[in-house]
């Protein structure tokens, strides 16, 4: 855990200081943004993690974040928003290494602790829209200790702690990279690509 949160921190701090709703006072089409900026991220990612399923060979059952954002972005409190910025994330390396992805899980499963401090502070700020995102299908503390002793379980060699570095580094760049094309295509004048 500490080689992850070292190898991170710069990476965590920055996107924490970047993303649409890291704005003093987001509003629906910051959390809008924010969904599509994770759909973006997670869309290549979930279905490659998925098909390994290493956390279900150590005891943790799946989860569908995929899901979540896209009923959060049919609400209907987002339907009279101006259309989003179009964003794909590119393909994902074949993610071989199991290290490897527990690096990266830790990078999706750590975005559900920050999700559920968004949620308190949005809540009542962004409703009638539910914000089932971010408050997630349960507390997400216990579902963070789970990974957290799944991944001590599984990521144990240096040579592994090391792949899992690398994983969550690039599971952060890819996201930071999505955050800069968001930025920059929301500061383009209105009427222009």
């Amino acid at each position: 855990m500490t080689a992850l949160r070292s190898a991170t921190a710069e990476r965590h701090a920055e996107l924490d200081t970047r993303t649409p709703l890291a704005a003093a006072a987001p509003d629906l089409r910051a959390y809008r943004d924010h969904l599509h900026l994770l759909e973006a991220w997670l869309a290549p990612l979930q279905p490659l993690l998925a098909r390994h399923d290493d956390g279900a060979r150590h005891g943790l059952p799946a989860r569908d974040y995929l899901s979540l954002i896209r009923a959060d972005l049919a609400h209907p409190a987002l339907a009279g928003l101006p259309p989003a910025p179009a964003l794909a994330s590119a393909p994902w390396p074949p993610l071989d290494d199991e290290a490897y992805r527990w690096g990266v899980a830790y990078v999706m499963e750590g975005s559900q602790l920050g999700g559920a401090v968004l949620y308190k502070r949005l809540a009542a700020r962004l409703a009638p829209h539910p914000l089932a995102y971010l408050r997630g299908t349960g507390a997400p503390g216990p579902r963070w200790q789970q990974f957290l002793a799944a991944l001590r379980g599984a990521v144990t060699s240096e040579r592994q702690i090391g792949q899992a570095c690398a994983g969550a580094r690039q599971a952060f760049d890819r996201l930071i990279a999505l955050v800069d094309r968001l930025n920059s295509s929301s500061a383009q004048p209105a009427g222009r690509p």
